[in-house]
């Protein structure tokens, strides 16, 4: 099995911060299924990395009716 971790001890990440943030300019409306069908990962991961990327200020979101709509700051 190979070893998913980094020379620290940490898992790596296959999808990096930048396919998210590049989506989220990308796509005319960057809902989270829209930006998880870009980056071809789950709707989970892609909810739950760009929650982390707004902690951090990258994006921001808007509930609009169900869905959360992701925009850079």
């Amino acid at each position: 099995m190979a070893d998913d971790r980094d020379e620290e001890g940490k898992f790596s990440r296959q999808y990096p911060d930048e396919a998210f943030l590049s989506a989220v300019k990308s796509l005319p409306v960057s809902s989270t299924r829209n930006v998880a069908g870009k980056v071809g990962c789950s709707y989970n991961l892609a909810y739950q990395r760009l929650k982390e990327l707004e902690e951090r200020g990258e994006v921001r979101s808007e509930e609009v009716g169900t869905s959360f709509v992701w925009v850079r700051t």
